[in-house]
C-alpha cells in the first residue's frame, strides 16, 4: 500500500524545527475523517497519526494543535460554516515520532539526523500502516522468533497494537496509575498473553488476593504454603525481633553462632573424625590425642563455667559457615541459648559465671523471642516446627514450577498481617532466592517474569530505630540492576511510582502509565522514562479507565492505547453505597 496516495492527502508543510512541524490545511474538510476503498482514515484532527513525504524518507507524526489563522478566526459562526467549510483554511502543529524509508515503509528509526523538507506534502494514516509500524517496535535484525501480544487498540483511531512481549519485558516493566485507572486489568491481560503466546512461566506476587481467579497453581502465604525460616538472612531476623541497646544486638548475635554451630556439630558426628559425641555434649580434637569438649543441654550450648578453647578452635574451622547469613540452626532454642550468653568473661580461656545484669537488659529481648516462635501466625509463615525439605515450602515449590508444566504461579500475601514487616520480608527474602538462582544461570534458557502488585508496599523498604539499624530489603532493586541478561524479568505494579526506588525505578525500559494526578508520580516516571517527553505526559489526568500510555527504550513513539479487557478479570471492584429501602 502506498502511504503517499493523492486519495488520502491533508496538507503541506509550512514550519519545520527539530521536535515539530506545522501543517497549512488548504481546507478544513480535510480534517474529518474519511474512508477510501473499505479502509478507514482519521483525518488530521487532534491525536491523529500523519504521514509525511519525503525523498528517501517518510515521518510518521502526530497532530498536538490545531488553529485558524487571525484574520479567519472572527468570521466563525454557525452560518458561514454551514455555507462553506472550505473558506477557512486550518494550520496545525504535529509532533514528528519517527522516520521510515520509502522503500521499505515497515522499516522504523528515531534519529534527528532526517527532517521533512518545506512543502512536503502530509497524508492521513491509516490503521493498517499504524499497525505495521507499531508491530516492528523491538523488533531485532534478524530474530526469527518474535513474540507479538494483542494488549489493545490506540485511543486516537481503531488501529491495534501487536507489541512484542520481548520489547515489553526484556528490559523489566512497570505498570503505574491511580487507583481506578486500570492497573490490575493491565497486569491481568500481560499474563494471559504470556500463557497464551509463549512457553514461559510467571510468578506473581499478589499482595491482596485480587488475582485469585488467574488460572493457574496457587499458594496462600500462613493456609497452604510457607517460608522457611532457614532460609531468611540473619538481617531478616534482626529486623523480627529487633534486638535493642547496646546488650541484646551483640548477644543475640553470640546466640545465633552457638546455635549454627551446634548445628554443624551435629552433622559432623560420624563424618568428621576430629568431632566426637559425648555423654555432656561433644568434644573437639585440639592436638593429636587431645580432645576438649563443648557441653550441650536441651539443644543448647552451656558456657557457665566452661573452657573456651574448643569452642574457638571449631569456630576459627568453620568461621565461613558460621558468619554466613544463612539461619541454619534450631530456632526454637534461641531463647534458652540468650539466657546462656549472659555470663561474664573475665578469663580468656574459660567463661565465668552468670551475668544477671545482662540477662536482665536482654529479659524483653527473650520474651519477645519466645513469643515470635510460639505464635501460631509466624509460625505457619515461617515453619518454626517444620522441615524445609516438606513440599509446600515455597523454595521447593518454586523448584518444583521452574520443571513443570504450570505457566503461572501467584503467591498470595492476603492472610499474612502487617506486624514486625513481615509482609516485606517474606517479598524480599523470595526475592533473594530467585536472584541467587538467577545468577546461577538457571533461567537463562527459559527466562521468568516476576510480576509484582502493588510494589510500593515492599520495596524501599528499611528498619531504623534508636538502637538498630539493618540493611535495606534491595533484593528487587538488585534484581532490576543484575538479572535482566540472566533471563529473570521484573514487571511492577504500583500506583505510586514516587515511593519506587530511583534505582530500581530507572532499570525499566518499558512503562505502561495509566492515569496519574499526583506532580511527584509523573516527575517519577518522567526522570525514569527518557522517551516519555511533556506532550505525552500531559495527557495522564484525563486518561479514562483501562487507558495508558506505553512508553519504553524498545518503542520510538509514545503509544496511547486502550487496554483490552482480559478473559479472567481481578476482583479490584470497589464496594458500591447501598441506596436507604424506602
Amino acid at each position: 500500500m502506498n502511504p503517499f496516495s493523492h486519495n488520502y492527502f491533508l496538507g503541506y508543510i509550512n514550519e519545520v524545527s527539530p521536535q515539530y512541524v506545522k501543517v497549512h490545511f488548504p481546507s478544513s474538510n480535510l480534517l474529518d475523517k474519511f474512508c477510501h476503498e473499505g479502509v478507514h482514515y482519521a483525518g488530521g484532527n487532534v491525536g491523529n497519526f500523519v504521514v509525511i513525504e519525503g525523498e528517501e524518507y517518510g515521518f510518521l507524526a502526530r497532530v498536538i494543535e490545531l488553529s485558524l489563522p487571525n484574520s479567519e478566526k472572527n468570521e466563525i459562526s454557525e452560518k458561514a460554516i454551514q455555507h462553506d467549510e472550505t473558506s477557512f483554511h486550518p494550520s496545525g502543529k504535529a509532533e514528528l515520532l519517527l522516520s521510515f524509508s520509502v522503500f521499505e515503509p515497515h522499516k522504523t528509526q528515531k534519529t534527528v539526523s532526517k527532517y521533512p523538507a518545506i512543502g512536503a506534502k502530509v497524508y492521513a494514516c491509516s490503521d493498517e500502516q499504524i499497525e505495521i509500524y507499531v508491530k516492528e517496535f523491538g523488533k531485532k535484525e534478524n530474530e526469527l522468533d518474535n513474540v507479538y501480544a494483542e494488549i489493545g487498540k490506540l485511543t486516537s483511531n481503531n488501529a491495534t497494537c501487536m507489541v512484542s512481549l520481548n520489547a515489553l519485558f526484556g528490559r523489566h516493566c512497570a505498570i503505574v496509575g491511580t487507583t481506578g485507572g486500570g492497573k490490575s486489568w493491565t497486569v491481568a491481560k500481560l499474563i494471559e498473553e504470556i500463557i497464551l503466546r509463549t512457553c514461559n512461566k510467571v510468578i506473581l506476587i499478589d499482595a491482596t488476593g485480587e488475582y485469585e481467579n488467574l488460572q493457574g497453581k496457587s499458594l496462600v502465604f500462613g493456609k497452604d504454603s510457607f517460608f522457611h525460616y532457614s532460609s531468611l538472612t540473619i538481617n531478616d531476623l534482626m529486623i523480627l525481633l529487633k534486638p535493642g541497646g547496646q546488650v541484646q544486638a551483640p548477644k543475640l548475635l553470640e546466640a545465633i553462632k552457638s546455635l549454627k554451630i551446634l548445628k554443624i556439630l551435629e552433622n559432623s558426628v560420624g563424618i568428621d573424625p576430629d568431632i566426637e559425641k559425648s555423654g555432656n555434649g561433644y568434644k573437639v580434637k585440639i592436638a593429636d590425642t587431645i580432645y576438649e569438649e563443648i557441653y550441650v543441654n536441651n539443644g543448647t550450648i552451656v558456657k557457665i563455667n566452661h573452657l573456651t578453647r574448643p569452642y574457638n578452635r571449631f569456630y576459627s574451622n568453620h568461621i565461613i559457615e558460621i558468619d554466613s547469613q544463612a539461619a541454619n540452626f534450631n530456632i526454637n532454642k534461641l531463647d534458652a541459648q540468650l539466657a546462656n550468653e549472659c555470663i561474664w568473661e573475665t578469663d580468656p580461656n574459660k567463661w565465668g559465671a552468670r551475668q544477671e545484669t545482662q540477662l536482665n537488659h536482654c529479659v524483653s529481648l527473650i520474651l519477645r523471642t519466645k513469643s515470635l516462635i510460639s505464635s501460631p501466625d509466624f509460625s505457619n509463615l515461617f515453619g518454626f516446627n517444620r522441615s524445609i525439605t516438606e513440599a509446600n515450602e515455597i523454595t521447593n515449590e518454586i523448584d518444583t514450577f521452574a520443571q513443570d508444566k504450570e505457566q503461572l504461579l501467584r503467591l498470595s500475601f492476603n492472610n499474612v498481617n502487617s506486624d514486625f514487616q513481615v509482609r516485606e520480608i517474606l517479598v524480599n527474602s523470595i526475592g533473594q532466592f530467585l536472584l541467587t538462582k538467577s545468577l546461577k544461570g538457571d533461567f537463562k534458557q527459559n527466562p521468568i517474569i516476576v510480576f509484582m502488585d502493588e510494589a510500593h508496599r515492599y520495596l524501599n523498604k528499611n528498619v531504623k530505630d534508636e538502637y538498630f539499624e539493618a540493611k535495606p530489603l534491595n533484593a528487587y532493586d538488585l534484581i532490576a540492576k543484575e538479572c535482566r541478561k540472566y533471563g529473570l524479568f521484573l514487571c511492577l505494579a504500583t500506583q505510586m511510582p514516587r515511593d519506587i526506588p530511583n534505582g530500581t525505578l530507572s532499570q525499566m525500559g518499558t512503562f505502561i502509565v495509566h492515569r496519574l494526578i499526583n506532580e511527584q508520580d509523573k516527575k517519577a516516571i518522567e526522570n525514569a522514562a527518557s522517551s516519555a517527553n511533556r506532550n505525552a505526559l500531559s495527557f495522564l489526568p484525563i486518561l479514562g479507565e483501562g487507558e495508558a500510555l506505553l512508553v519504553g527504550v524498545d518503542f520510538p513513539m509514545p503509544l496511547m492505547i486502550k487496554i483490552n479487557e482480559p478473559n479472567k478479570k481481578p476482583e479490584s471492584n470497589t464496594p458500591r453505597l447501598k441506596k436507604k429501602p424506602t
